[in-house]
């Protein structure tokens, strides 16, 4: 008999329906999605990051005012603009009309994912990694080696910050690797089992559909996906965690303090102008200084 062929991951989800409202009034009339930072809107690096982990087939989820971003990826016949890394991903949309959750937001999935394991990657957060290949083929490599339901990306966070994260509870001590015992959604510093922080990549087996249907709304009346997890762990599923490593950071885009930040950091970086606009940044801050 033939062995069995490796299982191999093919689809993403990207969530990209949330209003952005702690980042008006520049997200009035564009999704959050479509800010630049650096050269290139925040989707477009994240993207970036799916097609070069071999994955092709992508659906962006999304919602009101948000066409931009399917005018962003339509090549119109041409790779040109900027493009050519994802000229080749096959570009699928869906909406969520109402603002349920991200679990809701994933559940919109469950028809173009069509029973495969799939990889989900918020679009309003980077990943910078120094690391040939990036985070992604770690993470995959991960829930395909442990047969895992859910596998997640971990950062590790400053203790005074748990409180703004889904935080694991390793089972063990962590490693590059771990298994997750539990999540808990944003807890006090005093009740936080550790300083990983979910860091807005996973990847799922087809099963966490069924689970985001046992999903009771929580917070704001919203389906989360760390409640979905935490019931995949009530029934014995293995769950996993990847920390992220040296050389990698993750670039949410969420406020404005986040995104200037993250401007910054993509900026002084630019192959072109990074230099230039280093050295522009260091004589305005001496400036200020005097």
């Amino acid at each position: 008999m033939a062995a069995p062929e490796p299982i191999r991951i093919r689809k993403a989800v990207i969530p990209a329906a949330g209003f952005g409202t702690r980042l008006l009034p520049a997200t009035k009339s564009q999704p959050k999605e479509m800010l630049p930072v650096g050269r290139k809107p925040v989707i477009q690096y994240v993207v970036e990051e799916i097609a070069a982990a071999d994955i092709a087939q992508l659906l962006i989820v999304t919602s009101q005012q948000k066409r931009a971003i399917e005018d962003h990826f339509d090549l119109n016949g041409s790779s040109a603009h900027g493009l050519d890394e994802v000229a080749h991903c096959q570009m699928h949309y869906t909406r969520q009309s109402v603002p349920k959750g991200l679990a809701d937001a994933i559940a919109h999935a469950e028809p173009f994912v069509g029973g495969e394991p799939f990889v989900v990657s918020l679009g309003d957060s980077l990943i910078r990694s120094m690391n040939p290949g990036g985070v992604l083929p770690r993470l995959i490599d991960t829930h395909v080696r442990e047969g895992a339901a859910a596998t997640i990306l971990f950062e590790t966070v400053a203790p005074e910050d748990v409180i703004r994260y889904g935080i694991a509870k390793p089972a063990g001590d962590p490693g590059q690797e771990f298994a997750v015992a539990d999540l808990i959604e944003k807890p006090s510093v005093e009740d936080a089992p550790s300083t990983l922080a979910v860091a807005g990549r996973y990847v799922f087996a087809p099963t966490v559909f069924d689970y985001i249907r046992r999903t009771q709304p929580g917070r704001g009346g919203e389906i989360q996906i760390t409640d979905t997890m935490r019931l995949m762990l009530q029934d014995g599923l293995p769950v996993w965690g990847v920390r992220m490593g040296e050389g990698e950071r993750r670039l949410d885009i969420g406020n404005y303090r986040s995104y200037f930040r993250a401007f910054l950091e993509m900026a002084l970086i630019d192959p072109d102008f990074g230099e230039e606009f280093g050295e522009f940044a260091r004589a305005r801050l001496d400036q200020d200084a005097e």
